[in-house]
């Protein structure tokens, strides 16, 4: 599903070490059957919104909510309606220059938003068919698990001023994390703009650092480290499961 790797850091003044999970990949986390199946839209709604409330407890993600904020404040000086973004954009640009080009605004963003990515399709639990309802089933009980871990133990988890102090000049990446769960083929454009800094800078592509002040410490990481892998392995298995083959 993501490429990710573990990393050794030197405590700086005489700290402890600390082992850090980093995300290799970038882009577009593939949807599988989510975004090209032929599974009825309210089945591919459920698993979509399910994947976009869970996956950022262990992954450096974002998703629709996170991207409309951040084009807000790109194009729109944080207006999020579409009479309030268009005299927006006429104070930078000019009446003449917006006129003459072609002007995203919100109604137009949220419009392009394919059936499986809007929450009120998703059907309920009770309604999706036995295997797809244990698989999410499966999901969210990983997903509460590795939650219960405190965070100071939690392998996937991160606390972002002791990353700075982990590793001097980071603070010059972007804050965007490098995964999204926002298909590409609608938002290129928008993708491609919010993610410009992160593309010159790199990215926050940490999914946890732990320190580790003693040596009992490891066991609790590795216990973690085993529940994060879990909970990854059942959304890789919901993505991987595709209902209208079955």
């Amino acid at each position: 599903m993501v490429d990710l790797r573990t990393v050794v850091l030197h405590g700086h003044d005489h700290g402890p070490p600390a082992i850090a999970i980093i995300c290799d990949s970038l882009g577009q986390l593939d949807l599988g059957w989510i975004e090209t199946g032929d599974a009825p839209i309210r089945w591919r709604a459920a698993i979509y919104k399910a994947l976009g409330e869970t996956l950022r407890r262990a992954l450096p993600i974002f998703g629709y909510d996170d991207l409309f904020e951040d084009v807000s404040m790109y194009y729109w000086e944080g207006e999020t309606d579409d009479e309030s973004a268009r005299q927006s954009m006429i104070d930078m640009y000019g009446p003449d220059e917006i006129e003459n080009s072609e002007m995203t605004l919100p109604s137009t963003m949220n419009a392009r938003r394919p059936e499986w990515m809007i929450s009120a399709n998703a059907a309920r639990p009770s309604r999706l068919p036995a295997r797809l309802r244990q698989l999410l089933s499966e999901l969210h009980d990983a997903h509460d698990a590795l939650a219960q871990s405190p965070r100071e133990l939690n392998a996937w988890d991160y606390d972002i001023e002791m990353v700075f102090e982990y590793v001097p000049g980071i603070e010059e990446c972007a804050t965007l994390p490098p995964l999204t769960l926002v298909p590409f083929d609608q938002f290129a454009r928008e993708l491609d703009d919010v993610g410009r800094h992160g593309m010159e800078m790199g990215f926050m592509d940490f999914c946890g650092l732990c320190p580790l002040p003693d040596a009992d410490r490891i066991d609790d990481w590795f216990a973690t480290l085993r529940a994060g892998a879990r909970f990854l392995a059942s959304a890789q298995a919901l993505l991987q499961f595709d209902p209208a083959r079955k």
